[in-house]
């Protein structure tokens, strides 16, 4: 039997043109069809000791559900992803799979290696469930339930969605408390429609609020609910997946202007405001002439894109370092740039100037060479001495990073924290200094993917399943 042609470069998936897309919030990527996917899985070497495996943090049968995809069986394919992964379709579109799964393909010694994280958004898209116990376990039956326990989640994010998941999935009631007025946390209020389309988070919510899991939105952490509120109420776990959505600035003059955004605040407007699709939904968003976002990671990438296609003229990523060192995915940063966004590199601003209503007029930006490398790896940028640039811009928006909000950690007496504000909580088990309270997620870890906030979130829920004997 004569052997097939390998086939070393990765089946390309179609996208909407860049002069379109610019111009709306419809999703970028549009997805593999039937036949493209098992092209593409078929390149899999079906290695017999898989590192890819090994480079997903929460370890999915990579092999298995490309091998099954390959062969055209979906549900099966699916089947295995949900055994591990509890937001296939999310993670298919927003995770860093070239620096996890696919960073550790056999395939990328030497070619390209397989669109792992594009087949698992094809099989979680169009797998077709006849329950909600399919779209949560890929199986059609789930466990019997156990209405003696009751597991609390505070915050409706990534890691909490995977405990709700793993719980409902073995019959314990789960009772989920957002602070906002929609679940999905970050998902929903941090990354933009056209990375992950709403309705993919609403179907994932929807499936476990068809298993039962009760999702109480309005009710912030810390203040109209406390971990001890809960374990009052007779609790067996809390769960604390509330994330890090403290907002950081530089500190420099002129950050309190009016047209000062923190990426948090900016992103969130669009969002979960659906301010995008403004008159239809009534939160109106900025629509400044020049824009200028200060960072190069993810968040920047999407408050730039984000505002770009909320009409700005010019939207610059203002970045210390070059183009080599930014941390945003390779994906993001090469749509951006597609789109228009202009980068603004080696330079660091050091003031933020207002006209005399006190709006933003322009910013200075001390420029910077790169030295020698830090903790980090990547070379330290340092001050070209004496040399700024003015940027005329009439929006700022801070894209820093994020820190741990005080509010639930405050209310929360016992609580160990750590020299930088987030929870301590143990690696493998994910409990905290409080028993049977555990936690997960950038609560724990400070900012970080969203697989990585699951693979948490999954830890601690194979944890309290154990301990309450499910």
């Amino acid at each position: 039997m004569a052997r097939k042609k390998f086939n070393p470069i990765r089946t390309p998936m179609s996208e909407q043109p860049a002069d379109v897309r610019k111009n709306n919030f419809m999703e970028v990527a549009c997805g593999y069809t039937r036949d493209q996917a098992i092209i593409e899985a078929s390149r899999c070497l079906q290695c017999k000791e898989p590192p890819c495996r090994k480079g997903c943090p929460v370890e999915i049968d990579i092999k298995g559900f490309i091998g099954h995809l390959a062969a055209g069986d979906v549900p099966s394919a699916y089947k295995i992803i949900k055994q591990t992964n509890a937001l296939p379709a999310v993670c298919g579109r927003v995770c860093p799979q070239e620096t996890q799964c696919e960073g550790s393909c056999i395939l990328g010694k030497k070619h390209e290696p397989v669109a792992i994280g594009r087949l698992e958004r094809y099989v979680a898209d169009t797998f077709d469930s006849d329950s909600a116990c399919e779209i949560i376990t890929g199986d059609t039956a789930c466990s019997m339930p156990n209405e003696h326990l009751k597991v609390a989640c505070i915050g409706s994010g990534p890691s909490s969605l995977t405990v709700a998941g793993y719980m409902a999935a073995r019959g314990v009631p789960v009772t989920v408390y957002e602070a906002l007025h929609e679940v999905g946390g970050v998902l929903i209020y941090g990354i933009p429609e056209f990375r992950l389309p709403k309705s993919i988070v609403a179907r994932e919510v929807g499936a476990l609020w068809s298993k039962g899991v009760k999702f109480l939105p309005n009710w912030v952490g810390g203040k109209t609910v406390t971990i001890k509120d809960l374990m009052e109420e007779g609790f067996d776990a809390v769960f604390i997946g509330v994330g890090a959505g403290l907002p950081k600035f530089l500190n420099i003059p002129g950050e309190n202007l009016v047209g000062v955004y923190s990426s948090n605040e900016y992103l969130t407007r669009v969002n979960l405001g659906r301010a995008y699709s403004f008159p239809d939904h009534d939160t109106p968003a900025p629509r400044p002439r020049n824009v200028a976002v200060v960072g190069g990671g993810n968040v920047a990438m999407d408050a730039a894109r984000t505002a770009l296609r909320l009409g700005a003229e010019n939207v610059y990523i203002t970045y210390r370092r070059t183009k080599e060192e930014m941390p945003a995915r390779q994906e993001e940063l090469h749509h951006a740039i597609e789109e228009g966004v202009k980068l603004n590199l080696l330079t660091s601003p050091i003031s933020i100037n207002g006209d005399e209503n006190s709006h933003v007029k322009s910013m200075t930006l001390q420029v910077m060479e790169l030295g020698e490398p830090d903790d980090s790896g990547r070379r330290r940028p340092v001050p070209a001495k004496g040399i700024t640039e003015e940027l005329e811009v009439d929006m700022v928006i801070m894209a820093v990073g994020t820190g741990a909000n005080p509010v639930l950690l405050e209310a929360t007496p016992g609580l160990d924290l750590n020299k930088w504000g987030y929870i301590e909580a143990d690696s493998e088990t994910g409990e905290t200094s409080i028993p049977n309270v555990f936690a997960g997620g950038d609560i724990v870890s400070g900012s970080a993917t969203v697989i990585s906030a699951m693979g948490a979130g999954r830890r601690a829920a194979k944890t309290i399943a154990e301990r309450l004997g499910v």
